[in-house]
């Protein structure tokens, strides 16, 4: 019950959060062997395990004191966890409870929303620092809330496709259409933007090739192109109905062509530039080991040294943290770690979780683009929680590899 109720809480409370992980680490105790077990086994589980333990490996070569790389391995503890969820998570009713709670959740999220956005409901002290109608934020920032409400509409539209009732199907389309406006038109989040794009393609492209194998037929380039051009339209719709999404997208496009080399830090687009630019030179610096697990700060201090830029934690970027802190076999991992999500979704049982997992792959690849998001506590903790909804119950004769 409680790995469940992890999908209710991890949009909502930090504390919550560990209050429930400490209660799923007391049942590691006791089933010690059968975790092991899982995570040498499955290849998924095993894939989060080899990057969490060459983040462990790497505390002992950095620079970075044995406390301040422990705190930042903690961090990435989440990536642990997927095989203890997976062995909770066995029976197909408790993987669909576990996802109707992260459903649930991200409904609740989206209600508060809405009142705030639409005047309703005046922002309230427990809601997020920059709530307001403008940026109707409710539990978490408007990046981490956009990015779990642009995958919470897609699953709704999953569900939409697989229902039965006329009735379920509404409901369900209903609840995908709410949520795409508010990442779309209410929500500041950008990352978000992306996310929805990717995963809206990815459910048009699943569903229009199971209707042409369902008659017999092989989805083709020309299926391919009519879907890409009908996308465009979508995206450009939604780019000139919406000033949001319209201004701020302008607003990167103009940042990055004005942006000069440690000298952006009058526009997000700029910092965040001058992070990746700042983190690649330290990656070309320490190309095999990297600087070791919770080495980035100072690493990056070193590398900022003299120059009029902000000094980070972390560059927005996993890709770029992985490698910096691990050099190229840590970024091997990771992308090991998606393609064994990518590569091992044709095992799973029903349609819905094999395009359900590939699509949180997507996602996530995006994310990691502009979010350090497995180290981020919340969608770190999202991507292993669905992660083990969606392949703990794999079949292992299909397993693939």
């Amino acid at each position: 019950m409680s790995t469940i109720l992890i999908g209710f809480t991890v949009p909502i409370s930090v504390a919550l959060d560990n209050l429930l992980l400490a209660v799923v680490l007391l049942g590691a105790i006791f089933n010690a062997r059968a975790v092991w077990q899982l995570g040498a086994h499955h290849p998924v589980a095993r894939a989060a395990l080899l990057l969490f333990g060459w983040l462990f490996v790497a505390m002992f070569y950095g620079t970075a004191s044995l406390s301040e790389a422990a705190g930042i391995l903690g961090k990435y503890l989440d990536l642990a966890f997927i095989p203890l969820f997976m062995l909770l998570l066995t029976g197909p009713r408790e993987r669909q409870w576990a996802q109707y709670s992260f459903l649930a959740s991200m409904g609740l999220t989206l209600l508060l929303s809405y009142l705030v956005g639409l005047g309703i409901l005046a922002p309230q002290h427990w809601m997020c620092a920059d709530a307001g109608t403008a940026n109707p934020v409710i539990f978490h920032s408007h990046i981490t809330q956009n990015n779990m409400m642009a995958f919470a509409a897609f699953l709704a539209l999953l569900n939409m496709r697989k229902a039965f009732s006329r009735r379920a199907q509404l409901a369900w389309g209903v609840f995908a259409l709410l949520a795409m406006v508010n990442v779309l038109f209410m929500v500041q989040g950008r990352t978000g933007y992306m996310i929805l794009s990717i995963l809206l393609a990815w459910s048009a492209w699943s569903a229009l090739c199971g209707y042409f194998r369902s008659r017999g037929k092989v989805c083709g380039w020309k299926q391919g192109l009519g879907l890409l051009l009908a996308l465009v339209g979508f995206a450009l719709a939604a780019y000139y109905t919406s000033p949001r999404l319209s201004e701020r997208v302008s607003q990167v496009s103009a940042e990055y062509q004005v942006w000069q080399p440690n000298r952006g830090g009058d526009s997000s687009t700029g910092l965040r530039l001058d992070f990746y630019y700042n983190t690649l030179h330290i990656v070309q610096q320490h190309p095999l080991f990297g600087v070791g697990t919770g080495g980035f700060p100072e690493a990056y201090a070193q590398q900022t040294q003299g120059k009029d830029v902000m000094k980070i934690r972390n560059p927005h970027n996993e890709y770029l943290m992985i490698a910096a802190q691990t050099g190229v076999f840590g970024l091997l991992l990771l992308l090991h770690l998606f393609y064994a999500q990518w590569r091992n979704a044709p095992g799973l049982d029903t349609p819905f979780e094999r395009d359900a997992a590939r699509g949180l792959v997507l996602a996530y690849m995006v994310n990691c683009l502009f979010n350090s998001a497995l180290l981020d506590h919340a969608d770190g903790l999202f991507f292993a929680f669905m992660t083990a909804v969606l392949f703990a119950g794999m079949n292992r004769e299909k397993k693939i590899g």
